[in-house]
């Protein structure tokens, strides 16, 4: 069992929710962003997600919009978030979601960006614009590294779909 998956059967047997906090790698620099991995797990977060930074995140509200241009500013790449998370490995245990857009790991490179994640000590790849739909090949390069496809649903997710997500 991944530990995604041990973290959300915990969280049900004690029959609470879990603390998820969203950070965007590089913003204000890679040191914080650094820094705030172990604190956060230090406070107890339950799993953490690290958001890579995208120049057209349209699905992302201001703040995060902000962060991603700020960290764009300072040059952070999707390496940078996997060399951050590589290193928060060695201080922390907690799940670590790496929070994307498909275009930059479609560009890093599909198998590489699963291979690399995987020796950097993420758990699960969150991908904000691709649908279960489009990512058969996908989600087979994560499952097969052991990683955790994590798919968007709305509070409009009509039953049968939510179904099959979960089913991803």
């Amino acid at each position: 069992m991944s530990r995604i998956r041990e973290t959300f059967a915990a969280l049900k047997h004690l029959g609470r929710g879990g603390f998820i906090p969203f950070i965007t790698a590089g913003d204000p620099d890679l040191t914080t962003t650094a820094l705030l991995l172990s604190e956060l797990a230090a406070v107890g977060a339950d799993i953490i997600e690290l958001g890579v930074p995208f120049s057209d995140p349209v699905a992302d509200g201001e703040v995060i919009q902000r962060a991603s241009e700020r960290a764009l500013r300072n040059g952070v790449t999707l390496r940078d978030a996997l060399t951050c998370i590589a290193r928060a490995r060695q201080n922390i245990d907690v799940p670590i979601v790496l929070f994307s857009y498909f275009n930059p790991l479609l560009k890093f490179g599909e198998d590489r960006l699963a291979e690399e994640a995987k020796r950097a000590g993420v758990d699960a790849v969150l991908v904000t614009d691709l649908t279960p739909e489009e990512a058969q090949t996908w989600t087979e390069k994560l499952i097969q590294r052991g990683l955790d496809p994590i798919f968007l649903v709305a509070p409009t997710t009509s039953d049968d779909r939510l179904a099959q997500i979960a089913k991803q």
